[in-house]
């Protein structure tokens, strides 16, 4: 492999497998293997590359895209307007010969009025993500002054995504969705929170309270 390693190609294949059934998240070496590279040494067959490429669009399109799968056709979706649970479906609409709608949280079909950002009228529609946010425990960060308390877990205020601070280091986390620098404490963006204080020392806002909301990635 280009980066050292030797492997046969049927460890390759399964390797590569694996690291695709985890969503991409394992680790070895941390090499970056090219594509092209694991389809030409691993000797892929017609099947193995349908089924790794397919997953590699769908990882894709999920890392970038607001994409699910609608509960009518079983196709994916992506959904244009970000601040509205109410999804079309245009494949169900034609086979259908009507407008079929359903909830982007609890993947159903839509009940009750639209546009809605919250929920729809279906039992049990919650956002489990801001739930999470709200109920999660409390951590302390050793090496940050004064900073004793503070939620456990919090959501990258650019993007969305939920981040966990690993209790080393500074206050400050990267988010590995957007890569996107922000302190785990005040929330602010790096620039903006190192303009009153440092990476060690606490936040001149001090601790910011649990998120009642789930910030909305606007890609440019």
């Amino acid at each position: 492999m280009s980066c050292g390693h030797a492997v046969t190609p049927e460890s390759l294949t399964g390797w590569c497998r694996s690291l695709l059934d985890q969503n991409g998240t394992l680790q070895k070496c941390g090499a970056v293997w090219p594509y092209p590279e694991v389809r030409r040494l691993a000797v892929l067959t017609h099947e193995e590359m349908q089924h790794f490429e397919e997953t590699i669009a769908r990882l894709a399109a999920t890392e970038y895209c607001e994409v699910k799968t609608c509960p009518g056709c079983k196709t994916y979706v992506e959904r244009m307007d970000l601040s509205n649970l109410c999804v079309q479906c245009t494949i169900c609409a034609a086979d259908k010969k009507k407008t079929y709608q359903f909830c982007w949280q609890c993947l159903k079909e839509w009940k009750g009025p639209a546009p809605r950002s919250d929920r729809c009228n279906n039992d049990g529609c919650i956002n489990h993500d801001l739930e999470l946010l709200k109920n999660c425990k409390t951590t302390a960060l050793p090496q940050v002054q004064g900073v004793d308390s503070c939620p456990s877990i919090r959501a990258c205020p650019t993007c969305g995504q939920k981040v966990e601070h690993d209790r080393t280091g500074c206050k400050n986390v990267i988010c590995q969705r957007c890569q996107v620098e922000f302190c785990f404490v005040c929330l602010k963006l790096t620039p903006e929170c190192l303009k009153t204080s440092s990476y060690f020392i606490p936040c001149s806002a001090g601790v910011a309270p649990r998120q009642t909301s789930i910030p909305v990635w606007h890609r440019n």
